[in-house]
């Protein structure tokens, strides 16, 4: 059964950080790129960052050099995580895991991020 778990979402103040965690497992995940997106209220899902098998990276515009995507990849789960630095209330959304291409599987629950003072 293919589970993505999102997890390490909160309330916090504009300038903080945050990381968020995500277990993908049920797949060979291992072997796929992953990403985080993230859907605001009233907003489409959009790519946050993403992350290749063996680990080149790419992030939006609105996130390079605040946010760094990471990967474990574990014998039969992938440990995907995302620290978020200088937050900004922009960055505001529910942040999912999943992976690229023919290994994207059903969204989970996500994690929510609020950034307020």
């Amino acid at each position: 059964q293919v589970q993505l778990v999102e997890s390490g979402g909160g309330l916090v103040q504009p300038g903080g950080s945050l990381r968020l965690s995500c277990a993908a497992s049920g797949r060979t995940f291992s072997i796929y790129a992953m990403g985080w997106y993230r859907q605001a209220p009233g907003k489409q899902r959009e790519s946050v960052a993403t992350i290749t098998s063996n680990g080149f990276t790419n992030y939006d515009v609105s996130v390079k050099g605040r946010f760094t995507i990471s990967r474990d990849n574990a014998k039969n789960t992938v440990y995907l995580y995302l620290q978020m630095n200088n937050l900004k209330p922009e960055d505001t959304a529910v942040y999912y895991c999943n992976a690229l291409g023919l290994g994207r599987a059903p969204f989970g629950q996500g994690t929510q991020v609020t950034v307020s003072s």
